[in-house]
């Protein structure tokens, strides 16, 4: 007597209440007794209807004559305790690499039948794997399913999702929602696609094929060359069997249902697998003697007639058991996304002209990669990218978190000899050494780059992205609003500008009491403070949280700031050269009840949030710094801050997309991070410290990450060793100290030029002693300052058409008799990369030499002695002279516990020394101290050498009258 039974073997564990319901029922499900068939007849097999595509497990039905039933079972629980075993294997091996994350399988199903949940939380038991199940209505929609599907794809936690709905439900749409990666029952069109096609490593081969292989493989009579015939199926699953079927070495025959020669291909075939067309039976006495038939059917229909075997649990697990098996494959892969990838780059081919066309021109011929591309070439994975347009996106802090073991590369500065106006090119040098690290010697590497201020694009300075055929692509996004950080920078800086305003007019205008109740409004009868008052509260050294228990003093200490109007240091900001906004007044509407003051604005570049930004190396930390950002000072001479206003937390809120660095690419296709903009006279004046600390990882050990410090390198190099490296933990390996002939002429005594003049003879001419000069002087200063910090220098000569041979011998001559490491000319603005290769390979050697990183000065030094030490050891000078109003602030920093903060120096980048004029190498000066300053959020102080401007002016005729678009192509010209 041969017996069938039909059971549900969908389910899952719940391990958290995840949109869950429903009553528990786990009735089985019956179906019709098949007829007797041959004593020797083996297994049937009953899984999910071929044209379902998936969504059901299988309905196990076996049909064994007596004296097999026994070997039958045996075959069915063999197999699953192998499956069993060799996924608690590859499951505690996975979980010795990494045991903080537990690989989690998300069910969706239609109806709160919580029968699904059995055998799935028995193979989940013994393997320790997570499950929740997520019930939608019965009657639930396409756009239902898919809102769940694309939640699950999204939540890192889920490995492996799997859709127990009806085939109805089972759309198109429905399937390709589905990420391949978590498709763990193989049935979207990708995976499907995938496995058919052979391509074996990403996909996941259907839980219910691999049970049908299974039964294939261990039936007694070996069928490898023999022959198995498919009945029906003809949608994807069963094109699935049939290549599957064929990989493991027997021979697949194919017959519709309502074939002539269906009786004669049965009686041939040495194994059977009927699809579909349940209603359907075959007569046992159509299979061959020991032939193996195995029936794939609906699963999800009932039967009264149905009688429960126990044998068929082995069956119903062993589906489950490859399922499993998937979600553990799933978190495998998961694992080894999160290593490091090596970099596959595509470089980008440049074809130079002669003459070199103008910059914007050079861009817009070249490409560039969509950005996705490139974050998947440089080891980035997709859910780390935040795409703005096809070229440039945002890239995720996770991303150390995930690269955290990862040894950083070589971290090189570029730097420059004191600026003149004939420029040195700093950022030209920056792009073509990775154009040539990555592009030529194919050695992995990042350029680390400040945004640019529009207010310079727009006036007489011009872009920032480079020049030549050594550019940031698409240039003119670069120089053009490019992720929206500046304007966040704007933002913020401006509502503490107006939460300073606002909070002097209501405390002129209203009693404590009236203010109080304001500050902490009663709602529903109740008076609660927020956490930033419970802070400011603490700082006052009140430690009560209940608003009815503060005494009146504590009321008053708590809701003045008493900001004192002519110590408020804070001013708003705009990204425009507007030299009418440097000074105004505000408060003269009636409605400002007297509130008048005289303000002013700086260019947004300038905003210490700006310097918070670069120096922040956590949203955690960039939120403290917001917080401590002092913003003038009480009539009791108290510090007020962010945090005081209440305003700290609205500012992280609006930074919290502008601390992400932004990905970009050069004209040969090597990426790029463009990140902050601080000025480098009163701020640091260098990019990001997380933009570096992202590359550095990226990169890999044997990597370089490019970065650039502004002006010479007595201000932005001396600030990125004092002040950035301190802040980040960084170390430099190597300095690159970029020189031109002409500016060098300009050094060792050539004339002073202008603006729109011709330039003199000097510069266009041969002059080897204004070359010597200007070597001996300022580029051997330049060098010395670098070897101060115990960093290797490598001089690049950014050669132009009007240098000699013989000049370009010279300084590289004396360069190297300075002690320099190596001095190479470098002519990538006509050849990109291919220009640079020469100083790629002196930075590689000298990367690969010991370095010993100093810093100038101990942090704890009193502040006039960190002030005197760079004064004398850098800039030359023979003492400083502090005025009285820079000896008062100091001793005001002192007593408020700001003098153990580094040094930032504003001063005049055109000289070594306070004056201007002075080129070379000045010597016997006395540096005048003026004024001291903070910023505290930021975390530095800032002496005041001269008068300095942060708001710049416009030209009588700027940049912007050749800038102008075509409207009908949008293309942009002017831009340079």
């Amino acid at each position: 007597m041969k017996l069938s039974i039909i059971r549900s073997a969908c389910g899952g564990l719940r391990t958290h209440p995840v949109r869950l319901g429903g009553r528990v029922s786990g009735l089985p499900r019956r179906c019709p007794t098949l007829p007797n068939g041959p004593a020797n007849s083996r297994l049937i097999l009953r899984t999910a209807s071929a044209t379902t595509t998936g969504g059901t497990d299988p309905v196990l039905a076996v049909n064994i004559g007596k004296p097999a039933q026994r070997e039958d079972r045996f075959v069915c629980h063999s197999s699953l305790r192998e499956v069993v075993q060799s996924t608690k294997e590859a499951m505690a091996a996975l979980q010795r690499r990494s045991s903080a994350i537990q690989p989690l399988l998300a069910i969706i199903q239609a109806g709160e039948d919580d029968g699904v949940l059995g055998i799935n939380k028995e193979m989940a038991g013994k393997i320790e794997l997570n499950i929740i199940q997520i019930c939608l209505a019965k009657d639930c929609t396409e756009d239902e399913i898919v809102e769940e599907v694309l939640k699950l794809n999204e939540d890192p936690r889920v490995h492996g999702i799997y859709l127990h709905l009806p085939p109805v439900s089972l759309t198109s749409r429905v399937l390709n929602a589905l990420k391949p990666e978590k498709d763990i029952d193989g049935i979207s069109d990708l995976n499907m696609g995938r496995l058919i096609r052979g391509d074996l490593s990403k996909v996941f081969v259907p839980p219910t094929v691999r049970a049908v292989l299974d039964l294939l493989e261990k039936h007694d009579a070996p069928l490898d060359g023999k022959t198995v015939l498919l009945v029906g199926g003809e949608g994807p699953m069963g094109l699935a069997l049939q290549c599957l079927i064929e990989r493991n070495g027997m021979v697949a025959l194919k017959s519709n249902w309502n074939s002539n020669s269906l009786q004669k291909l049965v009686m041939q075939a040495d194994g059977v697998v009927l699809l579909g067309a349940e209603d359907i039976d075959v007569p046992p006495t159509w299979f061959r003697p020991g032939a193996a038939v195995i029936r794939c059917g609906p699963s999800l229909v009932t039967d009264d007639n149905a009688i429960e075997m126990p044998s068929m649990s082995g069956l119903e697990h062993l589906v489950a058991a490859y399922r499993t098996q998937n979600v553990v494959h799933s978190y495998s892969r998961w694992l080894q996304e999160q290593q490091y990838r090596p970099w596959r780059l595509h470089s980008l081919k440049l074809q130079p002209m002669t003459p070199v066309p103008s910059d914007i021109e050079i861009s817009r011929a070249q490409m560039p990669k969509p950005v996705n591309q490139l974050a998947e070439e440089i080891g980035l994975l997709p859910e780390e990218l935040e795409a703005y347009g096809r070229s440039k996106a945002k890239v995720r802090l996770s991303v150390l978190d995930r690269l955290h073991t990862q040894p950083d590369g070589k971290y090189v500065l570029v730097a420059g000899i004191t600026p003149t106006p004939l420029g040195e090119g700093k950022s030209t040098v920056t792009i073509g050494l990775v154009q040539a690290l990555s592009a030529h010697l194919k050695l992995n590497s990042f350029a680390c780059l400040r945004q640019p201020s529009q207010g310079p694009t727009f006036g007489v300075k011009g872009g920032a992205a480079g020049g030549g055929y050594a550019q940031v692509i698409p240039m003119e996004e670069f120089n053009l609003h490019l992720t929206g950080d500046i304007h966040a920078i704007t933002a913020a800086n401006n509502l503490v500008a107006a939460a300073i305003d606002a909070r002097m007019l209501h405390e002129a205008t209203q009693s404590d009491k009236a203010l109080f109740n304001r500050l902490v409004p009663s709602v529903n009868g109740v008076r609660k403070f927020s956490p930033i008052q419970i802070s400011r509260l603490h700082r006052l050294g009140i430690n009560k949280t209940d608003p009815a228990t503060l005494t009146p003093q504590e009321v008053s200490d708590f809701v003045r700031l008493d900001l004192d109007p002519a110590k408020i240091t804070w001013q708003r900001v705009v990204d425009t050269n507007d030299r009418f906004l440097r000074k105004i007044t505000v408060g003269q509407a009636s409605t400002e009840k007297g509130q008048i003051r005289e303000t002013g604005f700086d260019i947004a570049v300038a905003s210490e949030i700006m310097a918070i930004l670069a120096l922040a190396d956590s949203l955690a930390d960039m939120k403290g710094r917001l917080a401590r950002m002092v913003v003038g000072t009480s009539r009791s001479e108290k510090p007020v801050t962010a945090e005081d206003l209440g305003v700290s937390g609205a500012l992280a809120v609006l930074m919290k997309d502008a601390i992400k660095p932004t990905l970009m690419q050069t004209l040969e296709g090597t990426p790029v991070f463009v990140h902050a903009g601080p000025f480098a006279n009163i701020a640091h004046g260098n990019s990001s410290v997380l933009a570096d600390k992202l590359a550095l990882k990226l990169v890999g050990r044997d990597g370089f990450v490019v970065t650039e410090a502004g002006f010479g390198a007595d201000i932005g190099m001396e600030k990125f060793f004092n002040i950035k490296c301190r802040a980040s933990g960084l170390r430099p390996d190597v300095v690159v100290l970029v020189a031109t002939v002409r500016a060098l002429k300009m050094h060792g005594g050539g004339p002073n030029v202008s603006a729109g003049a011709p330039l003199p003879k000097e510069y266009i001419d041969e002059n080897l002693s204004l070359v010597a000069g200007g070597c001996h002087s300022n580029l051997k200063k330049q060098i010395q300052i670098a070897h101060l910090f115990g960093v290797p220098v490598v001089v690049a000569l950014n050669v132009f058409k009007t240098d000699t041979q013989a000049e370009i011998d010279l300084v590289c001559q004396i360069a190297k008799e300075c002690g320099a490491s190596e001095a190479v000319p470098c002519s990538h603005w006509a050849q990109g990369g291919h220009g640079c290769i020469e100083l790629a390979k002196a930075v590689n050697e000298a990367a690969c030499t010991p370095s010993s990183f100093q810093f100038l000065y101990n942090i704890e030094m009193p502040i006039t002695e960190k002030i005197r030490t760079i004064a004398q050891k850098v800039y030359g000078a023979d003492d400083i002279e502090l005025s009285p109003d820079a000896q008062a602030k100091i001793d005001y920093y002192n007593q408020q516990g700001y003098g153990s903060l580094p040094i930032c120096m504003a001063k005049t980048h055109l000289s070594l020394s306070h004056m201007p004029d002075k080129k070379g190498a000045p010597t016997g000066f006395v540096l005048p101290i003026r004024d001291v300053r903070a910023s505290i959020g930021a975390g530095f102080i800032y002496p005041l050498v001269g008068t300095m401007s942060t708001m710049p002016g416009l030209p009588t005729r700027p940049c912007f009258y050749d800038i102008d678009l075509d409207p009908v192509t949008e293309e942009i010209t002017g831009l340079f």
